[in-house]
């Protein structure tokens, strides 16, 4: 596993290196590459810079987090990379333009691969570390769920142990294999280096206990606290003179962050609508070939702080829809369920045909970069809702309003239309728990390659 994410890193920082001395060689490059083969030394330091910064073996590291890691990482050697050439008097020698674009290609290409690495192999059988669950409850069931589900995590669930004989069996599709007691023989029999504690609720000294009993036997040991919901990607463990705290950094009350995220906001979105204009004409065209009625559709939706706002799109469906949909849904009542629990059907009779090209694309929502640069919602965000749906969200309506609604999110890059709604309210309470402008970033990113697939849209 390790060896492959090397492997990868180094092959796309060598490809990044190639690309920018022979595509600056092409346009009239004044140094031979032989000059920039030199510095093949430089390599070592990027990996050695990627084991510090925890990117290797790369276990439990979200995608946000290994973005972050990667960018800082990266970023940080060539800036020490380009100080050491001026210190030495060489800055002439070596071309800055042929730096700069290695120093983007060795972002874009490094992250690709190392995507690539996991994609082919993290449901392999030898890839990753096995784990040891201690705690066959829900949320024991909850870990292997999650663990089995996001292989490219590293952890892959092996044997689960409870204290309780009728536990036996089968969780979630690991073997219960015995007590507690067993977990030092199996770590050692089996070379297991994680463990898991999952037993939210058990009293203080009885996981003192489990922790002085087994916990040696574990070079990492994980403990799933009693506090489901909270934020996770930033949370980080303080010795305060003796007593462990948990800091969560509440980075919605960060200015420099919040600023930072409207900065992005802004000139990603004007840079789209610079891009985009023509394709927006086009689809304008389009529109009014289809089917009659107007080009745009408003409809209220609730932002932040509960106020609500227009958000635009461009018009999919026929006139009378709502009529249209009624009399479908009385000559199909098989439907109403589905219809009732999502508010979404697979296949809408009232969506044109241009309309189903706009949304399976989701060309549709690109008039909402009006929304954007009017402060009414964010690239990234929770799934803008109506006043209907705020029942549903219950308790995490006020984690909702915290926030710009988005034009993209969670939801957006994890399944979309396949998501079940519960799913996507808890996706929209995690993106708020965890927000950052690296998540931002991420979520941008995986944007691309869901439109470029339609995956979820219908």
């Amino acid at each position: 596993m390790v060896g492959l994410l090397a492997a990868a890193d180094l092959l796309a920082l060598l490809l990044a290196g190639a690309l920018s001395v022979y595509g600056r060689l092409v346009l009239d490059g004044q140094y031979p590459p032989v000059l920039y083969g030199q510095l093949w030394p430089i390599l070592g330091v990027f990996i050695l810079a990627y084991g510090l910064s925890g990117l290797y073996p790369g276990v439990c590291v979200s995608p946000a987090d290994e973005l972050r890691r990667v960018v800082l990482s990266t970023s940080f050697i060539y800036l020490v990379l380009g100080s050491g050439i001026f210190l030495v008097r060489q800055g002439e020698t070596y071309s800055r333009s042929v730096f700069l674009l290695a120093w983007g290609l060795s972002l874009l290409l490094v992250l690709l691969g190392r995507w690539l690495v996991r994609h082919l192999f993290a449901r392999c059988d030898w890839w990753g570390y096995p784990v040891l669950i201690l705690g066959a409850g829900r949320t024991g069931e909850l870990v292997i769920q999650t663990l089995k589900k996001q292989p490219w995590f590293g952890l892959k669930p092996v044997a689960v142990l409870d204290d309780n004989p009728a536990m036996r069996g089968d969780l979630a599709g690991v073997p219960v294999v015995g007590a507690l007691a067993l977990a030092p023989l199996l770590a050692r029999q089996r070379d297991i280096h994680y463990g898991i504690v999952a037993i939210p609720g058990v009293n203080r000294q009885r996981l003192l206990t489990i922790l002085e009993d087994y916990g040696h036997s574990f070079a990492h040991l994980l403990m799933i606290p009693d506090l489901f919901g909270l934020a996770s990607l930033w949370v980080g463990a303080r010795d305060l003179g003796g007593i462990l705290g948990l800091e969560i950094s509440q980075r919605l009350l960060l200015p420099g962050s919040r600023m930072t995220k409207a900065l992005l906001d802004l000139s990603l979105t004007l840079l789209l609508v610079s891009l985009l204009l023509p394709l927006l004409l086009l689809v304008v065209i389009l529109i009014k070939l289809d089917s009659p009625g107007p080009l745009f559709y408003g409809h209220q939706r609730v932002g932040r702080h509960g106020a609500t706002f227009v958000a635009w799109k461009f018009r999919t469906m026929v006139e009378n829809a709502d009529q249209v949909l009624e009399n479908y849904l009385q000559a199909n009542p098989a439907l109403q369920q589905q219809w009732q629990a999502d508010q979404k059907l697979r296949y809408d009779p009232r969506v044109t045909t241009v309309g189903r090209l706009l949304r399976r694309t989701s060309l549709d929502e690109l008039p909402q970069l009006w929304n954007v640069l009017r402060g009414e919602m964010s690239l990234v965000g929770p799934r803008p809702i109506v006043g209907d749906e705020i029942e549903r969200y219950a308790d995490t309506y006020k984690l909702y309003t915290r926030v710009l609604p988005g034009l993209t999110g969670l939801w957006q890059v994890s399944g979309r239309n396949n998501v079940s709604y519960p799913a996507r309210v808890n996706l929209d309470a995690y993106y708020v728990r965890n927000w950052s402008v690296w998540l931002d970033i991420y979520i941008l990113a995986r944007t691309v390659w869901v439109v470029i697939t339609g995956e979820g849209a219908y």
